[in-house]
């Protein structure tokens, strides 16, 4: 089987960009934090901190109990954001990129004679360095090449900090039998303690299975066939994912903690998500909202209304307002966290568009509001109930498939 995919992993990747942006932190040992207190937990950690035990999700006083040089930094997800389309694009002119992951991952296909092996790895090696010149010496990235996507990710983390792993389909299973279970992706925690319930404790273990055992184990013929044959090296094509919800939360500064801080949010939030629909081109067909309160058991308020098939802001701010009419009004209740999310989504190929001069007039504002925030910044026009919560609910880390270079939604 030849090698087809090539996968790109930035190591630590938002430390690697405090680090490449702030000469003073490099070599040190760096974790980057939400906000700057002792109680909230490490983002990311750079090498130099996990040499420590320092690693995502351990609290920051721990942190700086295995660590007592460790500088803790706020996180900027913009510029996360930013380095990321940069990294994209500098991996784009050495090989085309298939597929965004994540913030910190892509996977590339490889054609022709790329497939061979030392050409392979001159182009993971042509992609180190033009991530280096597009975004500095410290943005290093490990690369892994296999006969498939997964066993691609798999070889990406066998090497790190900038490594370069090929697994040839000669090599398997074999190559596989020394790592961990949780070595491979979709195996977390709680698949790993499934797996341990049908007596698979080890890679070799989860190599030998047969179709019929993986498919007892992941309680799924199409799930077991897929892992049977991508543990081999085949190439298993998936369907590609429907989207079918879009929601925006966030947890209220102490500021917003009152009837009208949570409303303003929440119409921010609707902003957001409404932004981020007509980016993917989508259309909604129900509005839920939400409001928890602090308190016993932390009481809340949720209510949903249909929408006629639409994707602008002014629609969705007008069904909301009905919404809003029916909350509770207990002074006694401190709103802590709101949520808004879009349901029923279908894309605009599938989506029977109005007829009425009014909704159509309505997309085209929303569009025409878009192409001005491009240009000249996300607070450049805004409908009025947005006013004292523009800067609210701002982009958070974005673990997963970053947005566009767009400030529609951030």
């Amino acid at each position: 089987m030849p090698l087809r995919y090539l996968f790109v992993d930035m190591n630590s990747y938002f430390a690697s960009v405090e680090q490449q942006d702030r000469p003073r932190l490099r070599g040190r040992p760096v974790a980057v934090v939400p906000v700057q207190a002792q109680t909230t937990c490490c983002l990311a950690a750079s090498y130099e901190a996990k040499a420590f035990g320092v690693k995502t999700g351990t609290p920051v006083w721990r942190a700086r109990a295995l660590c007592r040089d460790l500088e803790c930094v706020p996180a900027r997800p913009a510029r996360y954001v930013e380095i990321h389309h940069e990294i994209v694009r500098a991996v784009g002119r050495c090989v085309p990129v298939d597929r965004v992951l994540s913030v910190d991952e892509m996977a590339c296909k490889l054609l022709g004679d790329e497939r061979k092996p030392e050409n392979a790895a001159k182009i993971a090696a042509a992609i180190k360095a033009a991530v280096a010149k597009a975004c500095g010496r410290w943005m290093r990235c490990s690369v892994g090449v296999a006969p498939n996507g997964l066993l691609a990710k798999v070889a990406s983390d066998m090497r790190k900090p900038d490594g370069l792993t090929v697994i040839r389909s000669e090599e398997l299973p074999a190559r596989l039998h020394a790592l961990k279970l949780t070595d491979f992706p979709g195996i977390g925690p709680r698949m790993e303690k499934c797996l341990h319930l049908h007596n698979v404790f080890t890679a070799e273990r989860l190599c030998a299975l047969s179709v019929q055992q993986l498919s007892r184990v992941w309680g799924s013929r199409v799930h077991g066939e897929r892992w049977y044959y991508q543990l081999r090296g085949d190439e298993v094509h998936e369907k590609p994912a429907v989207r079918r919800t879009l929601g925006q939360s966030n947890v209220l500064p102490p500021e917003h903690r009152t009837d009208a801080g949570s409303r303003a949010v929440l119409v921010r939030l609707i902003h957001k998500a409404c932004g981020r629909l007509r980016d993917v081109g989508h259309w909604a067909g129900h509005l839920h909202a939400g409001v928890n309160y602090l308190g016993a058991g932390r009481r809340g308020w949720e209510a949903s209304t249909p929408l006629s098939p639409c994707q602008d802001t002014l629609t969705v701010l007008q069904a909301f307002a009905g919404l809003w009419g029916r909350r509770p009004r207990d002074a006694d209740l401190t709103p802590l966290k709101v949520a808004v999310t879009l349901t029923r989504l279908t894309p605009t190929r599938a989506t029977t568009l109005s007829l009425f001069d009014e909704d159509r007039n309505r997309t085209a504002l929303a569009q025409a509001m878009d192409a001005i925030k491009k240009c000249f910044g996300r607070n450049s026009v805004y409908f009025g109930a947005l006013s004292g919560a523009e800067d609210a609910a701002p982009l958070r880390i974005p673990f997963g498939t970053p947005p566009v270079n767009s400030p529609a939604y951030q």
